[in-house]
């Protein structure tokens, strides 16, 4: 079900020392994701352990279900998929609702896309106000029709051609989304779809493509970008999929770690893929006391425990190529800049505007709320961190969990408590996050 922008939860966060302990964040969104989406298509019975079961992660379920995967969880949290074969997905009966999340929506209508039949896709507010456009706009290269309001927004219908047409695709920003959406359509249709990637994004549909077999090719050009080849109705074979933590999740609990005195945490089984952890070399940039233990692979993923202790920072140039690696922390990147000595500048954040909110102007009209200088550009961010009075504030959250999660994280460590207008909308990626981290001392309430 959608979230109730109606029914608002207001939380305070407050000044917290000492966060310690041992802690697991939920499984990663996108490999979740992914992983429902692939065991739908793939032949057999596809087990996945680590699910995380959040809003958007379940509404991608109810999804393939409508589209004719036999989907369960047993008694001890295991989730089992029975696919239909790639090219094979059934006409769904239902409007697919895909509440806050653009993932699901945007990955699911490269499957709809490539079968000629139609599929209705509605959200919640926040989604049907955010641009389909980038992902629409090659599935019409292909032959899909799309009827639905002006400026490609939800709720819309989008009907497959017969037969679809595979396409070379330059994809024209940094959007591992449309990546994905162009793979997961090529997938489903005879030919070879081409790929064109001038900045590498993250890599999860590429790698669970592979891990569950498919060939896919992949080159770097001599302008240094990645093309990717893959021919259409390759034959999937389950799998099981164990989803390591996320490193998005477990953003919120590094940076309250940090800015709280005397804490000590270690967070289990994160996700450290290269695409992901752009988050973790930026705090260790700005002095943050984290590292890494029991590095290992798993399922073709690199996994590990992280190690973070409160910290003294200090303000760093973010570069722009490292956006994509860590697009969805920016937010809460700007708390630990709160609290760093000097100016943090985040540079290439245009993607941000485009979030469930306008996240880097939620994100200004946060820190403004709360008494910390900084300047909003239309594609960057300057932080001038070290003051002590910051705090007092109420931040709107404009349906968005990682606004919420952020501010709430700064009234961890700020002189006066933070408080966000609504923290119910945080169980779209990360139920059980207000129990987790009182748990290991955060004042919330």
């Amino acid at each position: 079900m959608a979230h109730d922008a109606t029914q608002l939860s207001p939380l305070s966060a407050h000044k917290s020392q000492g966060l310690k302990g041992r802690m697991r964040v939920p499984g990663d969104k996108s490999i979740s994701h992914r992983a429902l989406i692939f065991g739908g298509l793939a032949r057999g019975i596809t087990k996945i352990s680590g699910l995380l079961e959040s809003e958007d992660v379940i509404n991608t379920a109810k999804a393939m279900a409508a589209f004719g995967a036999q989907i369960h969880k047993d008694n001890d949290g295991i989730w089992f998929v029975e696919g239909l074969g790639t090219g094979s997905l059934l006409e769904p009966s239902t409007v697919l609702d895909f509440g806050n999340s653009g993932t699901g929506a945007r990955l699911v209508m490269g499957l709809a896309g490539a079968h000629a039949f139609s599929t209705t896709f509605m959200g919640d507010g926040s989604l049907s106000g955010r641009p389909m456009a980038r992902v629409l706009n090659p599935l019409r290269e292909m032959g899909t029709q799309v009827l639905g309001r002006s400026g490609d927004r939800l709720p819309l219908t989008i009907h497959g051609a017969d037969p679809a047409t595979p396409i070379t695709y330059r994809v024209p920003m940094a959007s591992a989304q449309v990546k994905s959406c162009v793979l997961l359509a090529g997938l489903n249709m005879a030919g070879t779809t081409t790929l064109i990637e001038p900045v590498k994004t993250r890599d999860h549909t590429e790698r669970m493509l592979r891990g569950f077999g498919a060939e896919l090719g992949e080159e770097i050009n001599e302008a240094g970008e990645t093309i990717l080849t893959l021919q259409g109705l390759q034959e999937l074979t389950a799998q099981d999929v164990i989803v390591p933590g996320d490193p998005s999740s477990a953003a919120f609990p590094i940076v309250a770690a940090l800015i709280t005195p005397g804490s000590d945490l270690l967070i289990e089984d994160i996700l450290l893929n290269d695409t992901r952890t752009g988050l973790i070399t930026t705090l260790i940039e700005m002095g943050g006391d984290i590292t890494i233990e029991n590095e290992r692979n798993s399922g073709g993923e690199r996994i590990g425990n992280v190690r973070v202790r409160s910290s003294r920072l200090k303000g760093v140039t973010v570069p722009a190529e490292r956006a994509p690696s860590m697009i969805d922390e920016y937010p809460v990147l700007s708390v630990a800049a709160s609290f760093a000595s000097g100016e943090t500048r985040m540079e290439g954040l245009e993607e941000l505007r485009v979030k469930e909110s306008d996240r880097l102007a939620a994100v200004a009209a946060g820190l403004a709320a709360n008494g910390v200088p900084h300047e909003e550009g239309n594609d960057y961010l300057i932080v001038t961190g070290g003051s002590n009075h910051i705090g007092g504030g109420t931040v709107a959250t404009h349906l968005d969990h990682r606004i919420a999660m952020s501010f709430l994280t700064l009234g961890l460590g700020a002189e006066k408590p933070v408080t966000v207008d609504d923290a119910a909308i945080i169980n779209t990626s990360f139920p059980g996050f207000v129990d987790l981290m009182s748990g290991l001392g955060a004042n919330l309430g």
